[in-house]
């Protein structure tokens, strides 16, 4: 009867942690863009290899981890703690950043000292990867560690997930890259999901079922005018 207890939370908890994982592979997918195609390879992988890294070690130190969900100071009546710092923060970043990817999108930069910038371009996407994976695998974490207190199971669970996300973001990069009404309807979805994290911080919790169904709704009808466009296209 335990085998099968452990099965369960082995399966739940690696599901969980592709789905919780969607948000930051859809960052990774765009903001990799930014760099040289030689380059945006080399910047996934190590910014999936610094999330699996991150939450190891997050879970290592699970008991300072369920520290940040006690309240650090009450602001108007209402308790802030570690995490809803975080939370904010992280959403704070992400409604700036895909703000100003949108920006890029729709008045293009022109490509200065396009040489001079590479190493400096990917250092800089590649910390903007770090930090975005810090604030999703500390909720990832919370609710692996919500589920089950055994380390091991936990970390096979999100060692899974990450090779599952380095095997999406591949074909999802150039998904991205090649459809652009996509790219933009990903960068919508990264506003939406940082006043999501706003919202958590501030102890507003949306369910993140009507997040992912939004999502999924939005990416049926734009499938839809993709068939319609490539059949016009076809027929003219």
């Amino acid at each position: 009867m335990e085998f099968f207890d452990i099965l369960l939370s082995f399966v739940t908890l690696t599901i969980l942690e592709v789905v919780l994982g969607i948000d930051n592979l859809v960052f990774l997918a765009i903001i990799s863009q930014r760099l040289p195609k030689d380059q945006q390879a080399k910047a996934r992988r190590l910014g999936l290899t610094f999330a699996w890294v991150t939450r190891l070690l997050l879970l290592a130190s699970a008991i300072w981890l369920t520290k940040l969900t006690r309240p650090l100071f009450t602001l108007s009546g209402m308790p802030f703690s570690g995490r809803d710092i975080f939370l904010i923060l992280g959403g704070l970043f992400l409604l700036a950043k895909s703000t100003q990817e949108i920006h890029a999108e729709i008045e293009p930069e022109p490509q200065k000292h396009e040489v001079t910038k590479k190493s400096a371009g990917f250092k800089m996407v590649v910390v903007q990867i770090a930090l975005l994976d810090i604030i999703f695998s500390l909720d990832s974490v919370l609710t692996a560690i919500g589920l089950t207190q055994r380390f091991w199971l936990m970390a096979a669970a999100i060692t899974i997930a990450i090779i599952a996300m380095l095997f999406a973001s591949e074909p999802l990069s150039r998904f991205v890259e090649k459809h652009p009404t996509i790219k933009m309807l990903a960068l919508s979805f990264l506003i939406l999901i940082g006043m999501v994290l706003i919202a958590d911080g501030f102890e507003f919790h949306i369910p993140r079922g009507y997040i992912y169904f939004s999502m999924g709704f939005s990416l049926f009808v734009e499938s839809l005018n993709m068939i319609v466009r490539k059949r016009r296209g076809q027929s003219s």
